[in-house]
């Protein structure tokens, strides 16, 4: 029955102990026995358990026990990390509730403010917990007044619980059962449900996780997906517990999982509406994940290139969070231009790449988009690959997007982090003082500048201490230029960036000193070039390599040495109008390399 299911999400700033409370919660629902009990039971992967973080949401069913009656509570595990906030949006679109989870001995930090506006842009019930009160450095009470005001709500309503020990967890199960509402059967007949994810099985085809909203799903309906408009027959439904476990029905209110059969790519989406023939009206979703950032990616070893596209489309059949499309290099072969949601996010797919497939990558200088107008013609462009864009930009008007962030430091940290802020030209919209050890900064600044490592500069400057987050805003015109690298006077495409006007000679001056370190020496005279604003700004030339022609003569007539040199200049100068320079795999990959620079 509908009025004993309780759906919730944990939601929290990174490293607050989602994942460990989640553990206790299984714990003490029995959920999982105790001798198959092992730490972040929801991280599947390797790489979530190695960095101690979560990538992707996990839902789990448990039940539970109160006063005589039966609870049935479905939990989706969020990520914290910023760039995975669009998993977040997607499980907080199936549940009622959320635990807003706050470390005591950090208090509340800039992504706790991200997830809090997302709770309550749904409109959920928010039971505030405060984790890790079992450690020496815990401010209990000041952390809980923080929160109060922060939440606007009685200190006595705000819970403490250690994660770790498991104290205050049997507290939280009861409210739980109190606090969070019971679901909502909205349309009395028919079947809906909401795609909040899914995966890929080779056999079985697309497995869609979804939340029921209407009626009740069983295998052998026929569903269709109200966006692609494809149709499937259910094989089977069930829930996770946590792992799949197969079930005779799911119903209204309930999450689980469906087995639609389905085969082809891009007929499941997230956000998207299962319904059956009743054809009932699509429940308004959350948005398409945007990306941010944009990489070219290569394989070592062209001979890879079909692995890496067929790596790419089962990656993106669980994460639809990236795009990729084909491209090609002169210099590197053929390879994919990969968008991602942020830095991490680029990490953890190129690493998965990696480790999944067993594939060896070259993957360039991150950067991204730009809206490029001609101001004769009137087109509009949306340029993310640099040898695209405008080589002289005074016939063009540039766009790039801005970001609204969110910085909360301790205030004897913020004499250091002001130059900082001047030097990724961000403005500061607004001060906030919470309390004596606690500063929030509202800032404006663009999404290329925060990219350039400003949050690793940030942690180094604050100790650690301080914290980010950030939500897309508008574009604003943009003051940026295409710097080219030539060698002999030959652009190569590969090292073309686009950067800020203001930073276009330093950035010309390391490109080319950098180059100039790593190019081996040639038997000819290289020139090494940076190129903007249709002028050289930085430029360097290798000496050739010089054999001594005489070294094996002894004795004799001076004039024979003078004839070889002569002719050895000779074939020097042919050589220099007519030779050509072999850029090294390793030099590329060196220099495309993500770096400070």
């Amino acid at each position: 029955m509908a009025e004993k299911i309780r759906n919730f999400s944990i939601i929290a700033h990174i490293d607050h102990g989602k994942s460990t409370l989640a553990d206790r919660l299984l714990e003490r629902t029995g959920t999982i026995e105790q001798r198959k009990m092992k730490n972040q039971v929801l991280d599947r992967m390797d790489l979530e358990r190695e960095r101690g973080i979560t990538i992707k949401m996990q839902p789990v069913r448990m039940s539970y026990r109160h006063q005589g009656e039966t609870y049935e509570f479905n939990l989706i595990d969020t990520p914290g990390h910023i760039d995975f906030s669009y998993e977040v949006s997607r499980a907080l679109q199936a549940v009622e509730g959320v635990i807003l989870l706050i470390d005591a001995t950090q208090g509340v930090q800039a992504q706790t403010l991200s997830v809090l506006s997302l709770a309550r842009t749904f409109d959920l019930t928010i039971i505030p917990v405060l984790n890790k009160i079992d450690l020496p450095i815990a401010r209990v009470e000041e952390v809980r007044t923080e929160v109060a005001k922060l939440l606007e709500v009685n200190p006595d309503t705000i819970l403490a619980v250690s994660g770790k020990t498991g104290a205050g967890v049997d507290e939280l199960l009861v409210e739980i059962v109190k606090r969070v509402p019971p679901p909502v059967d909205s349309v009395p007949n028919g079947s809906r449900a909401l795609v909040f994810d899914f995966e890929y099985s080779t056999h079985r085809g697309v497995i869609v996780y979804v939340r029921v909203l209407d009626g009740i799903l069983t295998a052998g309906n026929i569903l269709h997906f109200v966006g692609s408009g494809e149709g499937c027959v259910v094989g089977e439904v069930g829930f996770f517990a946590p792992e799949r476990t197969p079930a005779t029905a799911l119903k209204a209110g309930e999450i689980g999982y469906i087995v639609t059969g389905l085969k082809k790519p891009g007929l499941a989406h997230v956000g998207d509406t299962l319904t059956g023939r009743e054809a009932l009206p699509a429940v308004p979703g959350y948005e398409q994940p945007r990306p941010v950032v944009w990489a070219s990616v290569y394989p070592e070893s062209q001979d890879d290139f079909p692995v890496l596209k067929q790596a790419l489309e089962r990656l993106n059949l669980s994460d639809s969070a990236f795009t990729f499309e084909e491209e090609s290099s002169g210099a590197l072969g053929r390879g994919f231009r990969i968008g991602f949601l942020g830095m991490l996010h680029l990490e953890i797919i190129t690493e998965r790449l990696r480790r999944e497939f067993g594939l060896t990558l070259i993957v360039a200088t991150p950067t991204i988009s730009y809206e490029v107008t001609n101001n004769i013609t009137g087109e509009t462009a949306l340029i993310y690959s640099p040898t695209r864009f405008p080589e002289e930009t005074k016939n063009y008007s540039i766009r790039e997007l801005w970001v609204t962030v969110t910085l909360i430091t301790p205030p004897e940290y913020l004499a250091a982090i002001m130059p900082l802020l001047y030097e990724h030209e961000a403005i500061i919209i607004n001060t906030d003082n919470w309390s004596a050890g606690r500063t929030a900064l509202t800032i404006n600044m663009s999404l290329r500048e925060l990219m350039r490592h400003f949050f690793d500069k940030l942690k180094s400057i604050s100790s650690g201490f301080a914290s980010l987050s950030y939500r897309i805003g508008e574009w604003q015109p943009a003051e940026v230029v295409r710097l080219d690298v030539l060698v002999n006077s030959e652009i190569v495409a590969a090292f073309s960036r686009v950067v800020a006007r203001r930073q276009v000679e330093h950035e010309a001056k390391v490109a080319v000193e950098k180059l100039a370190r790593l190019l081996p020496r040639q038997l000819i005279a290289v020139k090494i070039q940076a190129q903007a604003l249709g002028r050289i700004i930085s430029s360097e030339t290798l000496s050739a390599l010089r054999k001594d022609v005489t070294g094996y003569l002894y004795g004799g007539d001076i004039t024979r040495k003078m004839k070889l040199r002569e002719k050895q200049k000779r074939g020097k100068k042919k050589m220099q109008a007519r030779g050509s320079v072999e850029i090294p795999d390793n030099v590329f990959l060196q220099m495309m390399r993500a770096d400070s620079n």
